[in-house]
């Protein structure tokens, strides 16, 4: 049955990211819970391969396996919990990973911190199976949490966020415009899901806010301030529609 998304649930995410530095189980596992809950709305879960592309904290693992899903994880880092628990390590840009593999690809907040945005998301429909899923979310530039540890001072200049957060803190953030932090847009990520032919978007909307938030996505401009993290639930289609040759007989 498909969930109430409102801003009682919200409220408690939002709690629980206050506190992912000092108290990651509670962030990861809050948010492991409801990403499952959330894709469990749009296709069963028990018995799916699941292929968790920048893989990262166990509860997500353990949140699946919950669920009855055939959970893997993939990672350049052979470091990662879940990674090192059977896991896949491999580069995003072209996934150790056949054709069509997998039931369900799930990415969270991966493509944010890729140099080729598009080329890793056309990777995620490449391993999905024709009927297959995708969960795919990222963190946008121009949200209040585009430059990570260092926002929400990039709104004033990547460097100068960069500058205060080593001021303040004796050290240069983790995640660096340019080396492990990219610009995204909404826009490019809407974008790219409704122009390709072989995959359906079943959902787009803020993935921490509330369902009626996604409206926001229709303002632009507005969308990129407001919408936080974009979430984007996709159908790989089994018989794309083709499109009409430009120049060509239709």
């Amino acid at each position: 049955m498909s969930q109430h998304r409102g801003l009682r649930r919200s409220a408690h995410l939002f709690r629980s990211f206050l506190v992912e530095q000092t108290d990651p189980d509670r962030f990861y596992g809050d948010l492991a819970t409801d990403s499952v809950a959330t894709l469990a709305d749009h296709v069963a879960l028990d018995g799916q391969l699941v292929l968790d592309v920048g893989a990262g904290p166990r509860q997500f693992a353990e949140a699946f396996r919950a669920r009855g899903a055939r959970y893997v994880a993939v990672d350049h880092d052979p470091t990662v919990p879940s990674v090192a628990d059977g896991g896949i390590t491999g580069s995003a840009l072209a996934l150790p990973v056949a054709d069509a593999a997998a039931d369900i690809v799930f990415s969270s907040n991966l493509l944010e911190h890729v140099p080729q945005f598009t080329a890793v998301a056309d990777e995620l429909v490449r391993v999905t199976r024709p009927g297959g899923v995708l969960y795919l979310s990222y963190t946008n530039w121009w949200s209040p949490w585009g430059a990570h540890e260092a926002s929400p001072w990039h709104w004033l200049g990547a460097d100068y966020a960069v500058r205060r957060y080593q001021k303040r803190h004796g050290r240069r953030p983790k995640n660096l415009l340019g080396e492990t932090l990219y610009r995204v847009s909404i826009a490019e990520g809407l974008a790219w899901a409704r122009g390709r032919d072989d995959v359906e978007v079943l959902a787009a909307r803020p993935r921490y806010l509330p369902d009626v938030a996604r409206h926001l996505l229709a303002v632009p401009g507005l969308r990129e301030l407001a919408t936080w993290n974009l979430l984007l639930i996709l159908r790989r289609r089994d018989d794309p529609t083709p499109r009409p040759v430009p120049g060509g007989d239709s």
